[in-house]
């Protein structure tokens, strides 16, 4: 018979840094109804980081604004093809016409840059989507008059404020 092995000592539990946590109402008050509107008025969105990959959530989300919300879609990726029947642009600088919401699918450290192309751009809106984050550049976007929604995704929030 073996002696039995001494059981190592358990370590204490890691304490982990604190998270800012981000809340909705850092950015819009009533994000309820900016989302309704948003989802129920506009007929132009622009989709940065929309590839023909339909692994990536911007894939599925587009074709939802496409088919559920009969909202008009444009791919902006530096490949710029096209997607879900829809034209693509390498930037938001090269889509023609007017852009009524620029949907933001690329990472956070991202997102600023694109917020103030949108800007730029003239867009009505910006909607950075699920874990995307960048207060500053929501920030600057209301500053400038666009109403923004981040770190949301139209295809949870349209279902759940009984929009389709």
């Amino acid at each position: 018979m073996e002696p039995a092995r001494a059981r190592p000592a358990r370590r204490a539990p890691q304490v982990l840094p604190a998270r800012r946590v981000w809340f909705a109402g850092d950015v819009d008050d009533d994000r309820d109804e900016t989302i309704t509107r948003l989802l129920t008025t506009t007929r132009r969105w622009a989709v940065v980081g929309l590839s023909a990959n339909d692994r990536r959530p911007a894939y599925s989300v587009s074709r939802f604004l496409q088919q559920a919300l009969s909202i008009e879609i444009v791919p902006v990726h530096p490949k710029a093809e096209t997607v879900h029947g829809a034209v693509g642009y390498a930037t938001l600088a090269e889509v023609p016409g007017p852009v009524d919401v620029v949907d933001v699918f690329v990472r956070s450290a991202l997102a600023g840059s694109v917020v103030d192309e949108a800007i730029a751009l003239g867009a009505h809106a910006v909607w950075l989507q699920l874990g995307v984050v960048d207060a500053a550049a929501a920030a600057r976007a209301r500053a400038a008059g666009l109403d923004v929604v981040m770190d949301a995704c139209p295809a949870i929030e349209a279902p759940r404020l009984g929009l389709v």
